[in-house]
């Protein structure tokens, strides 16, 4: 595309978004539907439940938020035509903060029934979580629950303002950079805390200091795999389908082969020193997990969350496909999905031989004298209630992203590098 064709393009509303995105917004509200009917089922069946899945769809679908945030931010920093050309994708999927910050909400009224540590009863009859309770209490998980929005949220809403003058003709591309530059490092830091607080706390006696790092790790695939997602629905509409290419699909490709890789290198590293430790402290979170249904389920994800989409990833031609590439990103995102049902659902599995250690079981006793949660935590008939929260959640988080998405023009049209990342590659 030649710089007097994009010029005629930025005369006319060439690059509007396509109607048929509100085809994602009425998906999304199907979507939302059907959750909140399952939502429903779980605090009549199973309040527990309702809670757990909730938790389930909030890390997920916050994590595409942040994730989605951290690859705008990286695409700023690193330039290249894989950020630019889904610039607007990735600012309208950042811009859907408000929703994931108002389903944490739910969260505060299922603290009790989610973490030890926000039950008083078990507290005091553990002085290893007397010990951490400076730190794990329920004012001060609010304190930083807003933190982490107001700092997201803040870097989210300064990139598009700035995204928005840049489209009038302002020259703000280094002041892009600017804030690009610290925002990826806050948000590396923030999420390293925001693990510990809504997964890692599950199990308030084990810890893993490479765990922060590893939900950096599966932000990034998961956000990548629904950029691709996004990316190949507008390919083959007007008028992203003569402006996206099988070369911006095949960067979009290695990169997700490159979280792939990265996501398995730091689940293998805790695994291998937690073995290796052998530490009573540390070897409850596998030993709940390499058990029973739980044994079978860690199995699928090594073979089907790392060596099936590594193997398949290798392929060229799969990435520069945009069908093939989008088949296995929706794979990615199920098995994200799995994957988060796996950190969740056995920190809530007692009895487990040698699964706990003395001071756990004696939380636990504590507990279940106390209050019905740790009685009633074994119900695998209502696992299927997970669907709830990331469908109820996810049906609005779509319609906002959708929404976002037509407020704007699908390119920076106005961005220096735009003629270079849309010209078309030459074959020879």
């Amino acid at each position: 595309m030649t710089t007097d064709t994009l010029r005629r393009y930025d005369a006319a509303p060439a690059f509007s978004a396509p109607s048929d995105v509100d085809r994602i917004r009425f998906f999304g509200l199907v979507a939302a539907g059907l959750g909140a009917v399952l939502c429903i089922l779980a605090l009549v069946l199973a309040p527990d439940y309702f809670f757990r899945s909730w938790l389930v769809g909030f890390v997920f679908w916050t994590g595409i938020t942040a994730g989605c945030l951290a690859l705008l931010m990286l695409s700023h920093l690193s330039g290249g035509a894989w950020g630019l050309v889904v610039r607007r994708v990735l600012e309208a999927a950042a811009r859907t903060w408000p929703v994931v910050l108002l389903a944490s909400v739910a969260l505060f009224f299922g603290m009790e029934r989610l973490y030890e540590w926000a039950r008083p009863e078990v507290v005091q009859a553990d002085a290893l979580l007397q010990h951490k309770a400076p730190y794990l209490n329920v004012k001060f998980f609010w304190l930083r629950m807003v933190i982490y929005f107001a700092v997201w949220g803040g870097l989210a809403w300064t990139l598009s303002r700035m995204s928005a003058r840049q489209d009038r003709g302002e020259d703000v591309t280094r002041r892009m950079q600017v804030v690009a530059a610290p925002g990826l490092i806050a948000y590396c830091l923030l999420v390293t805390f925001a693990a510990v607080d809504w997964l890692m706390s599950l199990q308030p006696h084990w810890f893993s200091t490479i765990y922060g790092v590893y939900l950096i790790g599966s932000q990034g695939l998961a956000s990548l795999a629904f950029l691709i997602l996004i990316a190949a629905f507008l390919w083959r509409r007007e008028p992203m389908s003569h402006v996206l290419q099988p070369r911006h699909f095949h960067d979009w490709g290695k990169l997700m082969f490159a979280f792939v890789m990265l996501w398995a290198y730091f689940s293998w590293s805790q695994f291998l020193i937690t073995w290796a430790g052998n530490l009573p402290e540390e070897i409850p979170f596998y030993l709940k997990r390499m058990h029973g249904a739980f044994g079978y389920l860690s199995l699928f994800i090594v073979l089907f969350h790392f060596a099936v989409p590594f193997a398949i990833l290798l392929s060229r031609d799969i990435k520069r496909n945009p069908r093939t590439v989008s088949i296995v990103a929706i794979w990615i995102l199920a098995v994200r999905l799995l994957e988060l049902f796996w950190q969740v659902e056995p920190a809530f599995q007692h009895g487990i031989p040698g699964a706990a250690t003395d001071h756990a079981a004696a939380a636990h006793e504590a507990g279940a004298a106390a209050t019905h949660h740790a009685a009633a935590a074994i119900h695998p008939q209502f696992w299927w209630l997970y669907l709830a929260g990331p469908l109820a959640i996810g049906g609005v988080w779509l319609f906002w992203f959708a929404r976002e998405l037509k407020s704007r023009p699908l390119l920076p049209i106005q961005d220096p590098y735009l003629p270079e990342a849309i010209a078309h590659e030459s074959h020879h």
